[in-house]
């Protein structure tokens, strides 16, 4: 029998398993998402990514800007839910709203829990420099990314995969896996493990102050900060390209190679840039205001000469 289900999130990367629990059948008799903020040239008022999905699908959506009142916990009471699925909502849950949904409320993370915990498990992840990271479902508790773990499916994250990319790939792979879980949590065979007390660690939000790119670091971390932080917000370095002012020049995608150098250092004329140790050479680049390009898209129009200096390198 489909379970009688709440919905709650908020960006792009819940929307896929927002429309893969419809598809199964469940009943989702309402959707929580963030309140809608002005965006754009006009600054207009935009439903979220997932408010905008579900009245499409003709779902109610909810945008309370807390769930503390006793007022909105009721509300969330009176909707009589099996269960709530919760995929980066960006609210904390009290614990009345956790307790009101009759088998409890479960949350689509992605990173290998107990690592990661937190508002941004995936650009840390390959800012790290790890291997791999995982998408899990877990049944919520009060803690922030605390609670006993019930599905996994581990991704390796490869050596020139952005953010984005992975981004994608485990959203995809977290509606398939919360399916799986309603599946046996309707069967009744939905179980859970305690996280290790081991190996925790946070995913603190991105700080736009944290963007700028560092050569004096070893080209393995330059190459991780770029790739963690692509496409938003960037890594970027500053430039003055021929005799003009100087500008951002925001970094999508680069790939390490052989080179030594003063940091910050041009070696070729495909834009390598040593580092404090190897080299990154320049594959995606994007100036303010213009759209993304290939390194040798640049090049066609602007040179930056061999033995010239870019960026912060202290």
């Amino acid at each position: 029998m489909p379970l009688k289900l709440v919905f709650m999130g908020t960006p792009d990367f819940s929307v896929p398993a927002l429309e893969a629990i419809v598809a199964a059948g469940h009943d989702v008799v309402a959707v929580y998402s963030q309140p809608p903020r002005p965006a754009g040239r006009g600054m207009a008022e935009r439903p979220t990514p997932v408010h905008a999905k579900a009245a499409a699908l003709g779902i109610p959506v909810r945008t309370p800007q807390s769930l503390k009142s006793p007022e909105e916990q009721a509300a969330f009471a009176s909707l009589g839910a099996d269960a709530a699925v919760v995929i980066a909502y960006g609210l904390l849950l009290p614990a009345a709203v956790l307790a009101a949904p009759r088998l409890g409320c479960f949350n689509v993370h992605a990173s290998e829990l107990p690592r990661w915990r937190g508002a941004a498990p995936i650009q840390r992840a390959i800012m790290a420099g790890d291997a791999h990271t995982a998408v899990m479902v877990m049944r919520m508790d009060e803690g922030l990314d605390t609670g006993p773990v019930g599905l996994t499916d581990v991704v390796p994250i490869t050596p020139d995969l952005t953010a984005g990319e992975l981004h994608d790939l485990l959203s995809e792979r977290g509606a398939a896996l919360i399916v799986k879980a309603l599946a046996d949590l309707e069967a009744g065979t939905f179980a859970t493990l305690a996280q290790p007390a081991e190996g925790v660690t946070y995913a603190a939000k991105i700080d736009k102050k944290e963007s700028q790119i560092d050569f004096s670091k070893p080209a393995t971390e330059v190459h991780n900060h770029v790739r963690g932080l692509s496409p938003f917000p960037g890594a970027w370095f500053e430039a003055t390209l021929q005799g003009g002012k100087p500008e951002r020049i925001k970094v999508l995608r680069t790939t390490l190679v052989e080179g030594q150098g003063h940091p910050g250092a041009v070696l070729d004329d495909k834009l390598a840039i040593a580092c404090g140790d190897g080299a990154v050479r320049l594959v995606e680049i994007q100036r303010a205001g213009k759209r993304a390009m290939t390194a040798d898209e640049f090049l066609r129009g602007f040179t930056i000469p061999r033995g010239s200096r870019i960026g912060r390198a202290d």
